[in-house]
This record gives C-alpha cells, sequence and structure tokens, in this order.
C-alpha cells in the first residue's frame, strides 16, 4: 500500500483512495457523475475535482474549502498549477496528463515556500482519473492534504517528489519517471484543529 494512504497525518487521501477504488471496481475507474459528496464527507475540503481540456491544461471544477484557503482568492476555471511553484509547474502538467492517458494514480509530495508570515508546510497530494460523460479519461478527483499553518496567501508548493502508479492491478509498480529524492524538512503544526468549521465543496464554473 502507497505510504501516502498509511500516513495517519493525511487521512483524508486514504478516504478518497477507498471511495475512488469502490466505486471504480473491476473498471479502469469510475465515471465523474458517480461521485456523490455524501461518501466522502470527512475529506471535502481537501477535494478537487480537475477537467483535462488539452494536452498540459487542466482547470478546477471544484475545489474545497482548504484549497480557497490557501490561494486566497476564488478557484473559478484556475488551472491546478496555480497552488504550484512555478519551476516545477512543467512538473506537475506532464503528472496530470499521464494520469489521464495510462491511465494511472498520481503521488505528489509537497512543500510549501516559506518566508515571513508563510511557515513550512508539509502536503501531499493524490490524483485518480474519472471518465467524462462519453467514457473519455479527461476528469481527475483529486485531493491535497495538507499540515501546517497556513499564514499569508497565496501559498504555493514545491514538487518535492511525484510519480504514477499504473491502472492494472494490485501490486503494480510506480513509475520512476517522476521520482525523485525527498528532500527534508520540519512540519509545521496543522492550523486546523478546534476551528469548528464545515467542510464543504465550492461549486465552480469555466466561464
Amino acid at each position: 500500500m502507497s505510504s501516502f494512504l498509511t500516513d495517519k497525518r493525511f487521512p483524508e487521501l486514504a478516504e478518497l483512495d477507498a471511495y475512488w477504488t469502490a466505486l471504480k471496481g473491476t473498471r479502469k475507474m469510475p465515471a465523474r457523475s458517480e461521485i456523490n459528496p455524501r461518501g466522502i464527507d470527512g475529506a471535502l475540503s481537501h477535494t478537487f475535482i480537475l477537467e483535462r481540456i488539452a494536452p498540459g491544461t487542466a482547470r478546477i471544477r471544484l475545489a474545497g474549502q482548504r484549497l480557497k484557503d490557501l490561494i486566497g482568492m476564488e478557484l473559478r476555471a484556475m488551472p491546478l498549477t496555480a497552488l504550484i511553484s512555478l519551476s516545477d509547474r512543467a512538473r506537475m502538467e506532464d503528472l496530470i496528463d499521464q494520469v489521464c492517458t495510462s491511465p494511472g494514480i498520481g503521488n505528489i509530495t509537497l512543500h510549501a515556500e516559506h518566508g515571513a508570515g508563510r511557515p513550512s508546510i508539509e502536503a501531499r497530494m493524490k490524483l485518480w482519473p474519472l471518465s467524462d460523460a462519453q467514457g473519455r479519461p479527461k476528469r481527475i478527483l483529486g485531493g491535497l492534504s495538507f499540515r501546517g499553518v497556513i499564514g499569508q496567501a497565496p501559498r504555493r508548493f514545491m514538487v518535492v517528489t511525484s510519480s504514477l502508479r499504473p491502472i492494472g492491478g494490485l501490486g503494480a509498480p510506480e513509475s520512476s519517471e517522476f521520482a525523485e529524492p525527498a528532500t527534508p524538512f520540519i512540519a509545521a503544526p496543522r492550523s486546523d484543529q478546534g476551528s469548528g468549521r464545515v467542510p464543504y465543496l465550492r461549486l465552480v464554473k469555466a466561464q
């Protein structure tokens, strides 16, 4: 099992993976239309759905509140790479393409850029392929789980490691195409404990 799913600091990813796997059954992927927010209640605020509209281009269609908190603005029609450091955006775009075309499950370890008013944040992201109304792999279910104080928005992340796990059976090896050695850092304490905030998904429509 992926270390992303056994790391108890990021429980939202395990919940999303279990939900996607149950919907998938014996198919390569479930359909976007099958996703029901009630099935992932504990992970909603960390969840997003992408539409791949062209090679290297994927726009956010649905996004949880915690993603909005990170960027500090509405996410309507924004690319997922808006959350990624400029130097790592091409790498993220390549992985998004591979999630849809292989297809496969993307795993990304992230570390927020830090500075004045912006403490370190440790994060994990997973990307699961979904089919659209025509059965094409053009949608992605994503989860971004993080631990640390957000501080001053916008926050953007550097890609520490990334890998693709092909869909083709349990135990399939992860592709080394995207893998890079991790760089150590000290995680900041989580900021969302005791907030009392109810998680939800925000609908965003492309203009």
